[in-house]
């Protein structure tokens, strides 16, 4: 579940339009993890990306998720989020394999 997290996260993050084409809600760390505690999401998985830390939050009853990522000067930025949320534990096939 963790890889299968941690790897949409980063084809998110990779697929998503560069930022001077966005507007990213940013906000200090603590507020943000404040936010989504609200809204009883916890943290699913972690990755790196660069220089920064990729998360992906969820929140069981309602399925609720978010995907952030917290720059190195400690903003937290949210990418993405939505609802039905569904953690997978599955493993993929091997490279060269029909889905």
């Amino acid at each position: 579940m963790r890889k299968s997290c941690s790897a949409l996260a980063l084809i998110l993050a990779t697929c998503a339009p560069p930022l001077s084409a966005q507007t990213l809600q940013c906000g200090a760390r603590d507020t943000v993890l404040d936010m989504l505690t609200a809204q009883d999401q916890t943290r699913r998985a972690i990755g790196l990306a660069g220089r920064a830390v990729m998360e992906v939050f969820a929140a069981n009853d309602s399925a609720r998720w978010t995907i952030t990522v917290t720059m190195p000067d400690g903003r937290m930025c949210l990418l993405a989020n939505g609802v039905a949320f569904d953690a997978l534990d599955e493993v993929l096939p091997m490279r060269g394999t029909a889905l």
